[in-house]
């Protein structure tokens, strides 16, 4: 869900711009490298700041995984991904979400879902040849 209570701000836009010009889901050091060429005086602070923001406003979604690193999605819609666990590439996969799972769940535990973070690891197709 959207928050609309933030303003977009030079940095915010050109974050969210640079994170809907890939499907890569990027690290924050990657997006910094990117911005960094049109915004030569940003820090990696106010990337991770801003991404911070972007991420409360509901504009893009962060993939945490435990204390090594975080991927980031401009694609805030439910939707799962695949991780390779040869090569580290994170995919988006194109299947309809299961909402059904969710009322099974909130009818499991006698309350609701608010979201969801189905993942799926194997070896994507460069890396099981």
């Amino acid at each position: 869900m959207k928050n609309p209570q933030r303003r977009m701000t030079k940095q915010r836009k050109k974050i969210l711009e640079v994170l809907k010009s890939t499907r890569s889901h990027p690290t924050a050091d990657w997006i910094y490298d990117e911005v960094k060429q049109e915004i030569p005086n940003i820090s990696l602070g106010t990337i991770y700041r801003n991404l911070n923001v972007l991420r409360e406003m509901g504009e893009i979604i962060e993939l945490n995984y435990g204390s090594s690193y975080s991927r980031y999605d401009a694609n805030s819609d439910d939707h799962y991904h695949f991780t390779c666990l040869e090569c580290g590439q994170v995919m988006d996969v194109d299947l309809d979400v299961d909402r059904e799972l969710d009322e099974e769940v909130a009818d499991c535990i006698g309350g609701e879902v608010s979201y969801r973070r189905t993942e799926f690891f194997g070896y994507c197709a460069e890396c099981s040849k």
